[in-house]
């Protein structure tokens, strides 16, 4: 059984911002093992995150992105309380959520919200890609379905890699703060703007 330092847990506090006894439980259920207490952390966020869903979110921020004036972007990311709406962290996690969005210009917030028409135009790129390699039908099905996770992971918000920690989803990230904030927070909307387009 390794022995919990204080830096130890003051390493993982500053790492995932969780609370001190937190960080410690994290710590003693990993045996001093960092990587792990990480992802025990992150688990537990997850199940924070879905015990707080559901709760009205009436107030948060509107941040905006505009990159050499030639991209643009809006996103509306919505808290419970005033309070979380004001603090610093929150701010700054709705900027890089607009920075985000102008990088990997996302198609919508999940899966449902890109068009049926979009997915069905993907599909039939697909599954001719697929049929030209004379592949029998059972394998062609598995390679749509295969390639259709990829488009969903690269083109919702929530499944993407988080540009600046590739390690993260949008999902996790959010999942984290909501962690340390203690109430539900959604990214709620976004718009992005290309000149040109």
């Amino acid at each position: 059984m390794t022995a919990i330092s204080a830096a130890m847990v003051k390493q993982l506090r500053e790492q995932t911002g969780a609370g001190m006894m937190d960080c410690k439980k994290a710590l003693s259920e990993a045996d001093g093992d960092m990587e792990k207490a990480v992802d025990l952390l992150r688990k537990k966020g997850l199940a924070t995150a879905a015990k707080r869903a559901g709760r009205a979110m009436s107030e948060g921020t509107i941040q905006t992105y505009v990159h050499m004036g030639k991209l643009g972007v809006m996103v509306e990311v919505n808290c419970e309380t005033d309070f979380v709406a004001k603090n610093e962290e929150f701010q700054a996690f709705a900027r890089n959520m607009a920075m985000h969005i102008a990088a990997t210009n996302p198609l919508g917030i999940v899966a449902e919200d890109i068009s049926e028409e979009t997915i069905e135009r993907e599909r039939d790129i697909y599954r001719a890609q697929a049929l030209d390699t004379g592949k029998p039908e059972k394998v062609v099905e598995k390679i749509i379905e295969g390639k259709m996770g990829k488009f969903f992971k690269e083109n919702c918000l929530m499944d993407q890699q988080y540009v600046r920690d590739p390690d993260l989803t949008v999902k996790d990230l959010l999942n984290q703060l909501i962690g340390k904030m203690g109430e539900n927070i959604t990214i709620k909307r976004f718009v992005r703007f290309q000149l040109g387009e």
